[in-house]
């Protein structure tokens, strides 16, 4: 990845500040929310109690479920407009306006990291992967979940290469990932890094009207086709996992 790429971070503000009026910002089901956290938890080792920063909270979903489960949550996103439906929602929850490439915390503060569909807004990963590792307490871990370029409907619809992509619903930052490109970026920067692919994450909304009575029939089809292990570098999204390393005893 070029270093020379940068985030418009202006289209990004204004992209999910306009769906900050509706819940459909919120695209996956309630249980779809639960098992990504539930993974989350799990790939990121997180005991109870741990102090975890949710960076790109947006309206604060993913913020809540881990605080319910007995975390200390802060949560972080460019749009204005989400991070005060955050606080309305959850007001017990700390929410920032923030930028995952500068962000307002003080070093080695965090046992833990949540990026749920973040990194594929980012078109260079260098300055925001220096920032988690700053922000994170030796041994701490961060756990990120993107759209999976090598999985076929997601590529169909929504990689720019294909002759079915969709713009609708998509900033211009936005790209599919690979995992070996999330891997070996971590990885560079020190840490520990696993990747687990997961599909079967139900979705209950889509930005294409037009395409929104297949839902149903993607998530059926999403769900069954690649149950089997051996698609598993297949499924609609990468789950990738990395510890800071520690400290020399």
């Amino acid at each position: 990845m070029s270093a020379a790429l940068s985030q418009n971070k202006e289209s990004e503000i204004a992209f999910f500040d306009s769906h900050a009026s509706s819940n459909a910002y919120d695209v996956f089901t309630p249980r779809t929310n639960e098992r990504i956290v539930a993974i989350v938890t799990r790939l990121g080792a997180f005991k109870p109690g741990a102090r975890i920063a949710d960076l790109g909270c947006g309206s604060g979903v993913f913020s809540n479920l881990l605080r319910r489960r007995g975390f200390d949550v802060v949560g972080l996103d460019l749009s204005p407009r989400l991070i005060g439906i955050a606080r309305q929602n959850y007001p017990d929850i700390e929410f920032r306006e923030g930028d995952l490439e500068h962000l307002p915390f003080e070093n080695e503060s965090f046992d833990g990291v949540l990026l749920a569909g973040v990194l594929h807004h980012l078109p260079d990963w260098t300055a925001s992967i220096a920032e988690i590792k700053r922000i994170l307490k030796p041994g701490g871990r961060f756990v990120a979940f993107d759209p999976n370029r090598m999985n076929p409907a997601m590529y169909l619809y929504r990689d720019r290469s294909s002759p079915m992509y969709s713009p609708i619903g998509v900033t211009r930052n936005e790209r599919l990932l690979v995992a070996d490109d999330i891997a070996r970026a971590f990885s560079a920067a020190g840490f520990r890094v696993t990747i687990e692919f997961h599909s079967g994450l139900k979705y209950r909304y889509i930005a294409a009207a037009k395409l929104r009575w297949l839902l149903p029939l993607y998530n059926l089809f999403d769900s069954l086709l690649f149950a089997p292990s051996f698609m598993a570098r297949l499924r609609a999204f990468i789950f990738t996992a990395g510890e800071k390393p520690k400290e020399p005893a």
